[in-house]
């Protein structure tokens, strides 16, 4: 009775503890840019959709053979009817969308460093520390409370290493280490990213760490800096990953890569929505304070390069290339057109 009457007010001291924290962030939120707490944009439902119209469906991609060590189904050839042709799209559009469920974008968490309890009578009893762990069945690993006595008799909360490990140990999650691999250490880690294994990398980190741990948004941010110097967006696009990637562009205010590739690759409507991504995340820059006229999405574009580009005229001269090449495409089409006897009267009547 009295052990279940601490852990409920360790438990409780704990809540208490991260829920300050919380307070904390979130009185930052207006005051300083620098503090704020990024999970309040990215699971806002306008940005959500904007990631997920730019991450884009390639089901060739989604559905890939992966070398991941599951056993490979024996692909099925069926007979089917319109209707049943119909169901079997949406399916696998419904499973597409699962498998391109993002990581969520969080705040890095801060060691709750404030002592419990300090008790001199204890000093030097031990040269060891002691963790209790609440072991209770079916609390989420946040409410858990997991407490250190210190040899100096001090009692105080697991910092957040000692937390995931003793969770580790007592309710380990499949595939997750205790030590952290070796392949994200710096030496391995830029071998892997120099062969391009991004989607590798991120699936793994997602796996070994949680979304606030300092080390998951250091390799994160590492690989999407990676991506952004080489312009391998590509890679990224069509995987769970490229949401987040965006997002950390856009946070970071840093775009022009990932513009240009749009661009580059005649999508034109991408490029115009990731502006409009900056300016929900950014609302005072100069692109979205002084409104564009024009509705065209090249003109959009125009408008942000303008005013805040870093790579202006290599991008603007690729908008120049853009618009000539769409005219030219108009142009052939009416002589098409023409040729077949359909003229553009005929079109509009």
């Amino acid at each position: 009775m009295l052990s279940h009457y601490i852990s409920k007010l360790l438990r409780r001291s704990y809540s208490r503890a991260i829920s300050n924290y919380r307070g904390f962030a979130s009185t930052n939120v207006e005051t300083d840019s620098t503090e704020r707490d990024p999970a309040l944009f990215f699971f806002n439902k306008e940005i959500q959709e904007c990631l997920q119209t730019l991450t884009t469906l390639d089901y060739n991609k989604i559905f890939r053979t992966r070398k991941d060590g599951h056993k490979q189904e024996v692909p099925q050839f069926k007979f089917l009817t319109d209707e049943q042709l119909k169901e079997a799209r949406k399916v696998a559009e419904c499973r597409a969308k699962e498998y391109l469920q993002m990581p969520p974008v969080v705040k890095q968490r801060l060691e709750l460093s404030e002592p419990l309890y300090e008790d001199p009578a204890l000093q030097d009893h031990d040269n060891v520390k002691y963790i209790f762990t609440d072991i209770t069945y079916g609390l989420k690993d946040k409410q858990r409370s997991i407490v250190v006595r210190e040899p100096d008799g001090t009692l105080r909360h697991a910092s957040w290493k000692e937390r995931d490990r003793m969770i580790q140990t007592f309710f380990p999650k499949p595939g997750r280490e205790l030590q952290k691999p070796k392949m994200f250490e710096s030496e391995y880690l830029k071998d892997l990213l120099n062969r391009n294994e991004y989607e590798f990398i991120l699936d793994r980190a997602c796996t070994q760490f949680e979304p606030d741990d300092p080390d998951y948004q250091a390799i994160t941010q590492e690989v999407y800096e990676h991506i952004n110097a080489k312009s391998d967006f590509d890679v990224l696009r069509s995987t769970r990953h490229f949401g987040p990637m965006v997002f950390h562009l856009v946070w970071t205010i840093n775009i022009d890569n990932l513009l240009y590739e749009m661009i580059e690759t005649n999508r034109i409507k991408d490029a115009a929505l990731l502006i409009r991504l900056y300016h929900m995340i950014h609302p005072t820059t100069k692109s979205a304070v002084e409104q564009c006229e024009h509705t065209d999405d090249v003109d959009f574009v125009m408008h942000y390069v303008r005013l805040e580009s870093l790579k202006k005229d290599k991008i603007q001269k690729l908008l120049r290339s853009y618009k000539e090449l769409q005219q030219e495409r108009k142009i052939v089409a009416e002589g098409i057109k023409e040729a077949h006897g359909i003229s553009s009267k005929t079109d509009k009547t």
